[in-house]
């Protein structure tokens, strides 16, 4: 028995949807099928549905592609402003080298005029002493000579005082102009040779005041050369420093072990001695010593950072597609470790080695496909997987930036790809923290 309720309803129904039959003919019989007004409101509602999925579906579909086209423009974009970035960088630390080259040729310069300066002084100084003994020479003979005038001039007015004999007095009164223009003339060869030396002495002091106030001027420019390349220095140390602490390398211990393996061209600086003396160092010898050691602390860092990993192994426009750490497996949809990061680029895309180093594997090795392996100092190891093609063979040395293999898509892949890994002490970490920890570095 149908409720009143559904007696309505079918009503309704017969109104919007009424029953129709769909006659089916064929030559010896006629059927029909019967199409009620439920039967028709259900075929109604789900070709509306139908419709309606395939109007959201298609929309999805546009957005996604229009977002993706949005991405991929971004990232070309992002890459382009991170390498004018780099090249930036690189300009500008190679004229901070230029600069520090320089101030050192201006100190060096500095330094060779101080040294000529000083040995002027030194030899002004002896014909100082010199001239000062000279005067107080003549001065002694002229005090003699006084002496002895006075002398003469009392033996003769006792001669005159006490003798009668006037042929004596005579002979002695003859004698005594000519000893005493004698005298005269000896004073006076003694006066001039005496302001030729207080002249002399006094050239001497003022040449040596002209070489105290050049010797004051240079100090005050050594100062500011001493300046220039401390901030230099500073500028030059400090991203290094940072560069390594943020790849979690203890810096002591790196340089300390780049000192002890160091026996190529170009050697660590040893600090200058001004002195043979035994003298205490000046502060300037100080600060010269102190710069020698920052430099020779760069060269270490320099050195130091050519064989560790602070470099990306693609330089061509790739996508970052994976990174370090768990995900869900591309191959079985499981949670699985990624022991390394993942750039999708073109097939045959350059791969270079990222840091000084040799090539302990060339092949094929389950998983990873084409296969390189390359063993750096500190204990660092990196592995490029799943390429096209190999260049470079085992037991070879490589350099970083060499051109080591081409991308491709062996071994367990999905598509064309480099799966990139770096091992500190046999154990893998995140490669993108050496990556990262050299921007605004090179």
């Amino acid at each position: 028995m149908r409720t009143r309720l559904a007696i309505k309803i079918h009503a309704f129904l017969e109104q919007k949807f009424p029953e129709r039959r769909v006659f089916l003919k064929s030559d010896t019989d006629t059927r029909f099928i019967r199409l009620r007004p439920e039967t028709q409101l259900i075929a109604f509602g789900g070709a509306t549905l139908l419709v309606a999925w395939t109007i959201v579906a298609t929309a999805i579909l546009l957005m996604d592609s229009i977002g993706a086209g949005n991405f991929r423009e971004q990232a070309k974009r992002d890459q382009a402003t991170y390498q004018e970035r780099l090249n930036a960088l690189s300009q500008e630390r190679d004229a901070r080298a230029e600069e520090a080259v320089a101030a050192q040729r201006r100190f060096n310069a500095a330094l060779t005029q101080i040294s000529a300066m000083q040995t002027e002084l030194l030899a002004s100084e002896t014909r100082r002493r010199e001239l000062e003994t000279g005067v107080d020479v003549i001065q002694t003979t002229l005090r003699a000579t006084m002496k002895q005038r006075e002398n003469a001039r009392a033996e003769l007015a006792k001669m005159l005082d006490e003798k009668g004999d006037s042929a004596a007095v005579q002979e002695v009164a003859a004698e005594v102009p000519a000893q005493m223009d004698f005298m005269a003339a000896a004073l006076e060869r003694t006066a001039q040779q005496r302001d030729q030396i207080r002249a002399d002495a006094q050239s001497a002091l003022d040449a040596r005041a002209e070489l105290e106030l050049e010797i004051k001027l240079m100090e005050e420019r050594n100062d500011q050369i001493f300046r220039q390349l401390e901030e230099a220095m500073t500028i030059s140390l400090e991203p290094l420093d940072k560069m390594f602490r943020s790849a979690g390398m203890p810096t002591d211990r790196i340089i300390e072990e780049v000192r002890r393996g160091y026996s190529g061209q170009g050697g660590p600086l040893t600090p200058l001695s001004f002195s043979t003396r035994g003298e205490e160092p000046s502060a300037d010898e100080i600060r010269a010593n102190l710069l020698l050691q920052q430099m020779d602390q760069l060269n270490l860092y320099r050195l130091a950072a050519e064989q560790a990993p602070f470099a990306s192994p693609v330089r061509a426009a790739v996508r970052y597609t994976s990174g370090y750490g768990y995900r869900r497996d591309p191959k079985t949809g499981g949670k699985r470790m990624h022991n390394g990061s993942d750039f999708a680029g073109k097939h045959g895309t350059d791969i270079h080695a990222t840091a000084d180093g040799v090539v302990t594997h060339a092949g094929w090795q389950s998983g990873f496909g084409k296969l390189i392996k390359i063993r750096h100092a500190f204990g660092i190891e990196t592995y490029y997987a799943h390429n096209s093609q190999l260049r470079v063979k085992v037991g070879q040395r490589v350099s970083r930036g060499d051109h080591i293999a081409d991308m491709g898509s062996t071994g367990r892949s999905t598509g064309t790809h480099l799966h990139y890994e770096v091992h500190v002490n046999g154990r893998p970490v995140n490669p993108m923290t050496y990556i990262k920890a050299s921007r605004n570095v090179f």
